[in-house]
């Protein structure tokens, strides 16, 4: 059966705005339906790296919020710290960010939190027994919400091929240890030369994984380095974060595939025990090359396009993609060819990435359709 996915265009006049369009592309989906009175809504987007400029408004969140407020609900923005080390790894720095692009409560009409707390371990972990994973970890605030309303800008993606809903789940409702389970085969690397022999990150490892070992006995550097036990390291990341000289890694050593396969198992995890209530929009504007973790955007690839909405997230991602590779190219971006309608835009930029197998894997474990119905609306 195919999925519904609203769309609405850009197109505006006086009597009829921007806005005005969002709100009706909320009254075509079943958010009322979705939203008890006192429920906790987790209203998952993405703040933006500093110096990113493509992450979508605070005026559009605040629309959505206060939609959510008319039925009852009570909301809050909400995002995951990341895994590498920028303005958003711990939850003072990342909200600081938000804040300075304008994610504020006097902004948006509700509280902003971090969903997986000061440094990115409070969690649960959810049973979801798919072919990867038997368990997935997902931040506190994520699964404990009563209802998730993912708000996505849709771009490229270096990994993914593109980013959008199932990303924005996948990635961005995992834990640090989920998403360095995603990331790496879970142990991360120190880079001995690097290393100051700090022994700072001793005490936060969990299960002791780490230790010091002699510059004497190996043979290398100057004073004692880290040395991290795969075999006790649990991938929590957190010696990844509290490491002063950046000298403990993440090792990116997953294929492309089977790393959008974890991201799809984990994106189930954040929303199989959500069924009815989870609701997802895909803001096609500013469709950059690369994703909005940077501290920079690019030029977009193609024009704006417009906003969608759909309760299934494989199929408004479908429905991205398309829009897209129907949009003439930028040549004045990074899209270094496929600029005519038709053609396929992300793998030009990134044409070692099958974008599609993170859609056919969502197919595979019961997470949506790539089959939709588009509603113009």
């Amino acid at each position: 059966m195919k999925s519904n996915v609203f769309f609405s265009d850009l197109k505006v006049e006086s009597k009829r705005t921007l806005f005005d369009k969002l709100d009706t592309l909320l009254d075509r989906t079943d958010l009322k339906g979705k939203i008890k009175e006192k429920d906790l809504v987790a209203i998952k987007l993405h703040f933006g790296e500093k110096g990113n400029t493509a992450y979508v408004r605070p005026i559009f969140l605040r629309k959505v919020v206060d939609r959510v407020k008319e039925y009852k609900g009570k909301p809050f923005l909400t995002d995951t710290n990341t895994l590498y080390i920028g303005t958003r790894s711990e939850a003072v720095s990342h909200l600081t960010t938000a804040n300075q692009h304008g994610f504020t409560e006097s902004a948006v009409n509700a509280p902003v939190l971090i969903a997986d707390g000061l440094r990115g371990n409070s969690a649960v972990k959810v049973k979801i027994d798919k072919p990867i994973f038997k368990t997935v970890s997902i931040a506190h605030a994520i699964h404990m919400a009563d209802v998730l309303i993912g708000v996505t800008h849709f771009k490229g993606h270096e990994l993914s091929g593109f980013g959008g809903t199932l990303k924005n789940l996948g990635m961005g409702c995992a834990s640090r240890e989920g998403k360095l389970s995603q990331h790496s085969n879970i142990s991360p690397k120190v880079k001995e030369k690097a290393c100051k022999g700090c022994e700072t990150c001793l005490p936060w490892c969990p299960s002791e994984a780490i230790s010091m070992i002699s510059p004497e006995v190996e043979g290398k550097g100057k004073h004692p380095a880290a040395l991290i036990d795969s075999k006790k390291c649990i991938g929590c990341g957190e010696c990844i974060l509290t490491c002063p000289a950046g000298a403990i890694q993440i090792q990116w050593n997953e294929s492309i595939p089977l790393f959008q396969k974890k991201m799809v198992e984990h994106a189930y995890g954040a929303v199989h025990k959500k069924k009815g209530k989870a609701l997802y929009l895909n803001f096609l504007t500013q469709i950059s090359p690369a994703c909005d973790c940077y501290g920079f955007s690019d030029a977009p690839i193609v024009n704006d396009i417009g906003m969608l909405a759909s309760e299934d997230p494989a199929a408004i991602d479908q429905a991205s993609i398309d829009l897209v590779n129907g949009e003439e190219g930028n040549r004045s971006s990074k899209l270094p060819k496929h600029w005519e309608k038709g053609e396929d835009k992300f793998r030009a930029i990134y044409p070692e990435v099958d974008w599609s197998i993170q859609l056919s894997y969502a197919e595979e474990i019961g997470l949506g359709t790539r089959e939709y119905e588009l509603i113009k609306i």
